[in-house]
């Protein structure tokens, strides 16, 4: 899990957005993007560790690839976040951050920002 929120912000007044909603998306079968605490990094932990027993990697998949529990991760979390900004800040919890999930890699990715004013 990276936390992705500086690279949000810096998009946000890059483009000079005072009011708005940005949204992100991954076009990645196996990666998602999500919203949670950041001040403890053992959150992190804790929810990769919590999905890897909900989801473990199992070889009676079928999926050749042999990353079906990425797949279903990815499903899970979700490959999209709407972030409301306000004031030119965005509008989250004290201790929330951005974070973009990789459950099969390292690979090459890309996340998309749509920056929407109002």
């Amino acid at each position: 899990m990276i936390d992705i929120t500086q690279e949000i912000i810096k998009a946000l007044h890059e483009n000079a957005i005072d009011a708005g909603v940005i949204t992100l998306f991954t076009p990645h079968t196996t990666a998602a993007i999500t919203i949670n605490e950041n001040a403890d990094p053992d959150v992190t932990n804790d929810m990769l560790f919590g999905l890897s027993k909900l989801i473990p990697n199992d070889p009676h998949y079928k999926h050749a690839e042999g990353n079906s529990d990425a797949h279903l991760k990815s499903s899970l979390i979700g490959v999209s976040e709407t972030l409301i900004v306000e004031a030119g800040q965005l509008l989250l919890g004290t201790w929330q951050g951005v974070y973009f999930c990789e459950f099969d890699g390292p690979r090459k990715r890309r996340v998309n920002i749509c920056l929407n004013e109002r």
